[in-house]
């Protein structure tokens, strides 16, 4: 085919492009304008909804403690000693690693886990304020039970309604660890080390009693693993004393002996053992939540989007057709 074929060839007609695919802002901002009072009635009732809903919430109230991590006072002369002795210390089965910043998080790890709230919870009786209230009564500085869930009076818990039969009455320890958990806030600021442990609660005067048992209970619960263990120790090396004739392996166990002691009677005197109280938890008075105009704000905006939708699909289904 020649070029002066082709420039002869008839092209094929370009077909018009529908009417339907064009979009006529204009006719699009006047089935909004039409649907305005559709638009303001959605838009008021979830308005209407967020505001009685963020009013139905209970006020809320969080208590802190800024802690800072204790380092081990005998941990210099104790890794010193380990230094000189070499790797006799850990020939002889003896751990003399003071590991100060491993036993902050492993402090950190035990106040998450749940073998240690479920104990909390158990040790403090938590159960019934975790489990059984309908809320708080500022007026009387008493919690409210929920009767059907619980009988103050022969302090037994009642089965809810829908569950299971084999299910106990009373809350279980994984319920326990989770409502807990909930409530609970654990931060550690990395650039030098102080940790924030915050409990959130309807009651302030709770929120501060458990902020202040929670750093009372792990300082308790790594002193006592730690006397434990120093205790071990030292039981083990006095029997590898005996066991033993040679005077320069017996140097070694007496002096081993001599630092698990100092050891031991440094967390025996050491109340604030992993944690030392920076600032101390106190009764807040002022509200951690709900957010309440943040709440509105957003069923609001919600509620002016579905209208606004609801209109988008009219229009388009009536364009179709």
């Amino acid at each position: 085919m020649t070029k002066q074929n082709i420039e002869h060839y008839p092209h094929p007609p370009i077909p018009p492009m529908a009417a339907d695919d064009e979009i006529d802002l204009r006719e699009l901002f006047a089935a909004l304008w039409q649907g305005k009072w559709l638009i303001i009635a959605i838009t008021f009732v979830f308005a209407v909804g967020g505001v009685g809903y963020s009013l139905s919430l209970p006020n809320t109230y969080k208590s802190e403690a800024l802690l800072a991590p204790v380092n081990d006072q005998g941990g210099g002369g104790l890794a010193s000693m380990a230094g000189q002795l070499g790797g006799l210390a850990s020939l002889a089965g003896v751990n003399l690693d003071s590991g100060g910043g491993s036993e902050t998080q492993i402090a950190l790890a035990t106040l998450k886990s749940r073998h240690f709230i479920s104990e909390f919870v158990h040790a403090n009786a938590l159960e019934v304020p975790l489990m059984a209230t309908t809320g708080w009564d500022q007026d009387s500085g008493e919690w409210q039970i929920d009767p059907e869930r619980y009988n103050p009076d022969t302090k037994t818990w009642l089965k809810p309604e829908g569950a299971r039969e084999n299910k106990p009455a009373a809350p279980t320890d994984w319920e326990l660890y989770k409502a807990f958990s909930d409530l609970l806030a654990i931060k550690e600021q990395k650039d030098n080390g102080l940790v924030t442990i915050s409990f959130e609660s309807e009651s302030p005067i709770l929120a501060k009693r458990v902020t202040e048992q929670l750093v009372a209970a792990i300082n308790a619960r790594m002193k006592a693993d730690k006397l434990q263990e120093t205790n071990t120790n030292i039981a083990y090396l006095r029997q590898q004393l005996e066991n033993t004739n040679l005077t320069q392996m017996q140097n070694v166990f007496y002096q081993l002996i001599e630092e698990q002691t100092k050891s031991l009677m440094l967390a025996e005197v050491q109340d604030e053992f992993v944690f030392k109280t920076v600032d101390p938890a106190i009764v807040p008075e002022e509200k951690a939540g709900p957010k309440r105009a943040l709440i509105c704000v957003l069923s609001t905006l919600l509620g002016g989007m579905l209208a606004v939708a609801i209109l988008l699909v009219r229009f388009a289904f009536r364009k179709d057709d």
